[in-house]
C-alpha cells in the first residue's frame, strides 16, 4: 500500500470520527456524520454549498480538490478564514479537522463567509479560476470526452501512431468510475513512477450512464485492455499482456509447450516467482480495477450473440463474409528488382519505418511491408517488384499464442488468418458447456462475470455446482486491429466485455510523426481536424 492510499484512508477516518461532533454543534443530526454520501450532503448543507454538488465527489481527481475546498470552507464557517488556517484546513485536514471538533469547542459556527461586501484578492481569484477550471475539465474527461493518443501500430492503416483522437464517453454512454478517489487527470499510475494514482479500498459498481447508440460493427473504440488486470511492475512491461508474459516465461522454464501443458499453473506459478523472485531485478505484480487498466483502441468486429470466423484473411459473421474496412493492412514479403527502388516506393506509398518488418540481404532485397490492398495495386502498377507475397502467419499455430491460448485441438490449429468458429456471448444468452469449448469462456465466467470455477474428474462446477450450462450476465465484443498482422487483438486474448467498453474515438484533433518511430519527425496538416472512421 503506498502512502498516498495510506493518507486517504487515514482522511476518511478523519472523517467519520470529527464530523458528527462537528454536525451537532451545527444544529444537524449527528449521526449523518457516520453515513457515507449522507456524511457530504450534511457537509454541504453546513456551507451553504448545492447538495448535488455530491455527485462531484465521485469524478476521480475531481473528488480530492472538492474535499480540499470543503475542508477549507468548513474551516471559514467556524471563523478560521486567515490565510493562515486556510492553509492549515486545506493541506493538513488530517489534524485540523479533528482539532475543530474536539480542541476548538468554543469556536462558534457562524456559517460560510459572505463575499458580496468585499473584494477577493489576484490570489484568490486566480486560484478560483484555475480550480473551477480543473473541475470543468475533469467533469468533461469523464463524462463527455477524453483526449487519446495513438501508441502502437496496430491500427496503421487507419488511425496512425501520433494520432491525437477525442474519444466520445456519450456515444456509449460514459461510465461512472468504479474507483472514484484518484488523482486528476492521471489514469493509472503517477507520472514517472508505478504508484498507484488512486486507491482501491473505496469502489463502486459497474454503472453506465444512457448514451446515444450502441456499439456497431466497424466502430473503432476504446476499452480497457481485459488481460489488464494484473500488470508486471515494470514501466516496459505494465502496458503488456500479462498472462501472455507468464505463459511464454512458463514454456520457457517448462523447455516445450507439450511439457507446459501437463502443468500450465504449475509453470505459471514458476514463472511468475523468477520474475518476483529474481535476484538481479525482482518485479512485482499488481492487480488494477477495471476502469484503470489500460486503455486499448480497436475497430468492433464481432457483435454479441453472432458466430465469427476467419477463413484466408475473410471474416465471417454468421457464416456470411463482411466486407473488409479500407484501411485494413496486412504483411507482404516484397522483393524488389532493384534494392535502390525502396525510398521510391516509400514516398510513392508514403510508407513510413512502422510499416517495415523485417529485410532480408541478398541478390534482391526482400522486405516484410504492412499494405493494404490498394497499396498492393499501387505497388503493382510501379513494375519495381520481382515478387509481392502474403506472409505467413501459420507459424503461430500450435504456440499458445492464439485465443484460447490451448494447446486442446481444434484451438491449436488457428492462427490469425484462419480462425475459428467461435460464438460471442451475449447478455442473458445461455450456452451449452462442456469440455471442448470451456477454453473458449472459462476466463468471461471466472474473472469478467465474477464466478468461482473448477473442473474435478472431468467435471464442470460454477461456484460448487455442477454445471452443464451457463448463463451469461453482460455482452461481450469481438475487438480486432486495422493492421491485422501486426496487432494483439482479440485474436490474441478473446473477448472484451461490455464493462470495459470506454467509448467511441470519434475525432482527430492532431497528429505528428516522430523520428524514432517514423524515420522523421514532422506534423501531419493533412490528418488533423478530421473525423474517424
Amino acid at each position: 500500500m503506498s502512502i498516498f492510499e495510506i493518507l486517504l484512508i487515514l482522511l476518511y477516518l478523519v472523517y467519520f470520527v470529527s464530523l458528527p461532533s462537528i454536525f451537532k454543534r451545527i444544529g444537524l443530526p449527528s449521526w449523518h456524520g457516520f453515513v457515507p454520501v449522507l456524511q457530504w450532503i450534511t457537509w454541504l448543507k453546513a456551507i451553504k454549498r448545492p447538495w448535488y454538488w455530491v455527485f462531484v465527489l465521485f469524478i476521480p481527481g475531481v473528488n480530492l480538490l472538492m474535499l480540499g475546498i470543503m475542508n477549507v470552507e468548513l474551516g471559514i464557517a467556524f471563523t478560521k478564514e486567515s490565510t493562515k488556517d486556510q492553509w492549515y484546513f486545506g493541506a493538513l485536514p488530517w489534524a485540523a479537522i479533528p482539532d475543530l471538533a474536539f480542541r476548538m469547542k468554543d469556536v462558534k459556527y457562524v456559517g460560510p463567509r459572505d463575499w458580496s461586501k468585499s473584494k477577493k484578492s489576484m490570489m484568490r481569484e486566480w486560484g478560483e479560476a484555475i480550480l473551477f477550471a480543473v473541475i470543468a475539465a475533469s467533469v468533461i474527461r469523464s463524462f463527455f470526452f477524453e483526449a487519446y493518443t495513438i501508441p502502437t501500430g496496430s491500427m496503421e492503416g487507419s488511425m496512425l501512431v501520433g494520432d491525437y483522437l477525442f474519444v466520445s464517453k456519450m456515444s456509449y454512454g460514459a461510465k461512472v468510475q468504479q474507483t472514484p478517489l484518484s488523482v486528476p487527470f492521471v489514469h493509472n499510475a503517477l507520472p514517472g513512477s508505478m504508484t498507484n494514482s488512486y486507491v482501491e479500498w473505496w469502489s463502486l459498481p459497474y454503472f453506465r450512464l444512457p448514451g446515444f447508440g450502441d456499439v456497431d460493427r466497424y466502430d473503432p473504440v476504446v476499452f480497457n485492455f481485459p488481460h489488464g488486470d494484473s500488470v508486471l511492475v515494470h514501466p516496459q512491461l505494465a502496458g503488456h499482456d500479462y498472462y501472455a508474459i507468464i505463459r511464454n516465461r512458463g514454456v520457457q522454464i517448462a523447455g516445450s509447450y507439450e511439457a507446459y501443458d501437463t502443468d500450465p499453473e504449475g509453470y505459471n506459478e514458476q514463472a511468475r516467482r523468477s520474475f518476483t523472485q529474481s535476484p538481479r531485478q525482482p518485479i512485482g505484480i499488481k492487480r488494477r480495477p477495471v476502469d484503470k487498466a489500460e486503455n486499448y483502441i480497436k475497430r468492433c468486429i464481432g457483435l454479441p450473440g453472432e458466430d465469427l470466423e476467419i477463413r484466408d484473411r475473410v471474416v465471417y459473421i454468421n457464416n456470411e463474409a463482411i466486407e473488409t474496412p479500407e484501411g485494413v493492412q496486412f504483411n507482404y514479403k516484397v522483393a524488389l528488382n532493384n534494392p535502390l527502388e525502396i525510398k521510391r516506393v516509400k514516398d510513392k506509398l508514403e510508407l513510413t519505418d512502422l510499416d517495415f518488418g523485417t529485410t532480408e540481404q541478398g541478390l534482391m532485397d526482400e522486405s516484410t511491408i504492412a499494405l493494404t490492398a490498394s497499396e498492393v495495386e499501387k505497388l503493382k502498377a510501379m513494375n519495381v517488384t520481382a515478387s509481392i507475397e502474403l506472409e505467413d502467419q501459420s507459424t503461430t499455430r500450435g504456440t499458445m499464442t492464439i485465443f484460447p491460448n490451448s494447446q486442446q485441438a481444434p484451438y491449436d490449429s488457428w492462427d490469425v488468418d484462419n480462425f475459428g468458429p467461435l460464438h460471442i456471448p451475449a447478455k442473458g444468452e445461455s450456452i451449452d458447456l462442456n469440455l471442448d469449448n470451456l477454453p473458449l469462456y472459462r476466463r468471461a465466467i471466472s474473472v469478467y462475470e465474477d464466478n468461482e470455477l473448477e473442473v474435478k474428474d472431468g467435471v464442470i462446477y460454477i461456484n460448487g455446482e455442477l454445471a452443464s450450462s451457463y448463463t451469461f450476465q453482460q455482452d461481450y465484443f469481438w475487438m480486432m486491429g486495422d493492421n491485422r498482422h501486426n496487432s494483439a487483438d482479440a485474436r490474441m486474448w478473446g473477448f472484451v466485455p461490455e464493462d470495459h467498453i470506454v467509448g467511441k474515438a470519434v475525432f482527430t484533433w492532431f497528429s505528428k510523426q516522430n523520428e524514432v518511430q517514423h524515420g522523421e519527425s514532422k506534423i501531419r496538416w493533412e490528418r488533423m481536424f478530421r473525423t474517424v472512421d
